[in-house]
């Protein structure tokens, strides 16, 4: 996908994510094959959750940025990820969510990204919480600054990678209190799975790459 096209992009994106969207279908590619979690459903107690993906220009092709959060105590510890995280009271809905935790996180200015609209909210069992993919981008490469309490490396990917020859790999990954055996996306010597690779299957679906 060329520079050129990016606004054409843009705009098809846009007007897909007003259509009936593939969600189940597109993120069953990326579903793990066994995992305790996979019997989890959603509950009154469930908490909702948004995550940023931004899509920008650099040298001719379309990047997104995903994060490497640090090291703590819980489910996602080390994982690579979208910028996001939980809904605060204070929050007028996902969407802002979605801006405030990016904007924590990787330094992205709220004011600056143009809204496109959300892909299929995902369940993520162990954590239990609900979570809204909101799309947007920007017309230039962000000036990203992480927050090294939070995030311990930014990485661009282009998203041409995810649709090449060969990209899905299937392993067996430990989360607290269970080993998982699914398929992902290997990112910079780690492995993108779960919810994050859902994500950006359906993305991709809509985008027919």
């Amino acid at each position: 996908m060329k520079q050129q096209n990016f606004s054409s992009l843009i705009e098809n994106l846009k007007e897909n994510l007003k259509k009936e969207l593939p969600g189940e279908k597109a993120h069953q590619v990326m579903e793990a094959f066994s995992a305790k979690y996979l019997t989890l459903n959603p509950t009154g107690k469930t908490r909702k959750s948004a995550v940023l993906v931004i899509l920008y220009p650099i040298n001719n092709d379309i990047y997104f940025p995903l994060i490497l959060r640090n090291s703590y105590e819980g489910f996602h510890s080390g994982e690579v990820g979208f910028p996001g995280g939980r809904f605060e009271k204070t929050d007028e809905s996902l969407i802002q969510t979605a801006l405030r935790e990016a904007y924590e996180e990787i330094g992205i200015n709220p004011d600056e990204v143009k809204i496109l609209g959300t892909l299929t909210e995902i369940f993520i069992g162990p954590s239990d919480f609900n979570v809204l993919p909101v799309v947007g981008f920007f017309p230039y490469r962000p000036n990203f600054k992480p927050d090294f309490r939070e995030v311990q490396q930014i990485f661009e990917l282009k998203l041409d990678y995810f649709s090449g020859p060969n990209i899905i790999g299937c392993s067996e990954i430990s989360i607290p209190g269970d080993l998982v055996t699914t398929p992902y996306y290997e990112v910079n010597d780690h492995q993108v799975w779960g919810a994050t690779a859902k994500i950006i299957t359906e993305l991709l679906a809509i985008l027919k790459y």
